[in-house]
């Protein structure tokens, strides 16, 4: 009677046991239903066609506060680094530009005072501006000290003239077509007459020079003129800054190397109450001189930034209010003209620390260059590849951070073709936390084959998301590239490193970058996307007549 009276127990404790697995798969089941969500898409025609060289990327102008820095640019790591972000233009500019001149020292070789006779003398050959080993070294430990007394002049808000010398200009010229990218130089507007018009003689110096030395390149005069006052105490109207921007165009037009090129301006900030009227009054005074309208964007300020910011789809959403009042204003004084965001990030203020470097970040830069794609911006320039701040690309040591990486993967994914997809309004909450986009993709990569497209998608949420397939698409093999924080949980959103399907990404050594390999999926399977992460999906045979 015992062993009965124990079996039975042992066997209702088995049912027991049995039955809360049945309903606890039930519950998992039950979860992953209310974490599924439909994409609708449609390959049928082309929403948005962007430039190819949609994300670009600058390097502020603070980097020749000490001339000595733009040896940075020689380093072989760096140079490997950009080229892998081509096409792209680099814009040379920022708040240091308006602070700037022109003066050539022609006589004497600035490099060879502080590195001896041991760094090679400049020649056509991308190998003579090699930056040495040693040099670097002692410049990287420098600049790190230089970068803190940087941010504590843009905090005070006063800063100091700064002369640069030719050679700057050439080192600048070697790393872009060293490294394939395009440069865009930005000139001083705060050089001014008594009459407060542009005096245009500095930047004729530096054009003549540039001229002879045959360096090809476009041009910005000024940056965020919206706070010249606050910076300058000099106020310049729309319509003067206009006027100013057609004179630079008249003195390039003389030029038979610089008739052509590219004029791009008048870099303001967002708009805002305060001076809203510039914009306007430049473009009546001033469209025809330039190529495309730029502006500036950041989501917070980055002295008070919080992580829930990075992650708030109110706060992702605010580029598209601030997009719309730009274009309508573009579009009814220059109809047709391009418009850019000509600088932007996460946070002015040169970055939220702790946040801007590391890979949380990657919402707002991932959703931006989906959300200004889709809105009908033509170029997104990162604030920076390098540079002071905490916002930047390549740290202090020339090391890649998280949004680096999702760079490089934007750059070898995504084509320039926009497509529509959308999360129907009936998905509830899930809308709001899975931000989807769709291009073709990248016809430049020949891994695939015409016709396929990528779908590039963020979860805000803390719980993963499984996204459904429509028919159109459901037959194709998918490539996954999911991009996660290196460290685990909430905290490790705040991590400088990010793993690439599992595999935390780094440089294989000073001039190699790692293979950055998708993972593949049969036909028909759901995506899942782990919680607060971002990831691409290459749709190999979605036959997308457009792609």
């Amino acid at each position: 009677m015992m062993r009965n009276s124990g079996s039975v127990n042992r066997f209702a404790a088995f049912a027991h046991f049995v039955t809360f697995s049945v309903l606890f798969k039930t519950f998992l089941v039950s979860a992953v239903v209310l974490n599924s969500v439909n994409v609708e898409i449609d390959l049928s025609r082309l929403a948005r066609k962007v430039d190819e060289r949609f994300l670009s990327v600058t390097i502020d102008a603070s980097l020749v506060a000490e001339e000595k820095f733009m040896f940075l640019l020689g380093s072989p790591k760096l140079r490997t680094l950009a080229k892998a972000l081509t096409p792209a233009f680099l814009r040379f500019g920022g708040t240091e530009q308006d602070f700037m001149e022109f003066k050539p020292q022609s006589e004497y070789y600035m490099y060879k005072s502080y590195s001896g006779d041991s760094f090679p003398h400049l020649g056509p050959a991308c190998s003579k501006y090699e930056l040495p080993p040693l040099l670097e070294e002692e410049l990287k430990r420098e600049w790190a000290v230089q970068a803190l007394l940087l941010r504590q002049e843009d905090v005070r808000g006063k800063y100091k003239q700064v002369h640069f010398s030719e050679y700057a200009v050439d080192l600048l010229y070697s790393f872009v077509n060293c490294s394939g990218l395009e440069l865009i130089f930005g000139l001083n507007a705060l050089l001014r007459t008594p009459e407060n018009v542009w005096d245009s003689q500095n930047a004729e110096l530096l054009l003549n020079y540039c001229e002879r030395q045959q360096y090809r390149m476009s041009w910005e005069l000024g940056n965020e003129p919206n706070s010249y006052e606050k910076k300058a105490g000099i106020r310049v109207s729309g319509s003067q800054l206009g006027e100013d921007f057609i004179h630079l165009r008249k003195i390039l037009q003389k030029s038979e190397l610089y008739n052509s090129s590219g004029v791009y301006g008048p870099d303001i900030s967002q708009p805002r109450d305060h001076r809203k009227d510039l914009l306007t009054g430049f473009l009546e005074s001033g469209a025809e001189a330039i190529d495309a309208c730029t502006w500036h964007h950041y989501y917070v300020n980055g002295r008070d930034a919080s992580l829930d910011d990075f992650l708030d789809p109110k706060v992702l959403d605010m580029l598209a209010d601030k997009t719309d009042e730009v274009l309508k204003i573009v579009n009814s004084l220059s109809p047709g003209k391009k418009v850019w965001l000509g600088e932007t990030s996460s946070a002015y203020g040169g970055g939220a620390f702790g946040l801007s470097d590391t890979f949380v970040a990657g919402f707002m830069w991932l959703d931006k260059l989906g959300l200004a794609a889709k809105l009908g911006l033509d170029v997104v320039m990162r604030q920076v590849l390098i540079g002071s701040g905490t916002y930047h690309l390549v740290d202090n040591n020339l090391d890649p951070l998280p949004d680096y990486w999702l760079s490089v993967l934007y750059k070898r994914l995504i084509g320039p073709e926009v497509l529509t997809v959308q999360v129907p309004s009936g998905s509830g909450r899930q809308k709001q936390l899975l931000r989807v986009y769709l291009h073709c993709t990248n016809k430049e990569s020949y891994t695939y084959r015409k016709g396929a497209v990528t779908l590039f998608a963020l979860n805000l949420s803390k719980k993963q998301m499984v996204i459904k397939l429509p028919k159109i698409v459901c037959n194709s093999t998918v490539e996954v590239f999911v991009l996660q924080s290196a460290e685990p949980g909430e905290d490790g959103l705040r991590s400088r490193s990010v793993r690439l399907n599992g595999d935390v990404l780094k440089m294989v050594d000073e001039r190699t970058l790692p293979s950055l390999h998708g993972v593949e999926l049969p036909p028909g399977e759901h995506l899942k996307l782990p919680a607060l992460s971002f990831a691409f999906y290459v749709l190999k045979q979605a036959a997308a007549p457009l792609c």
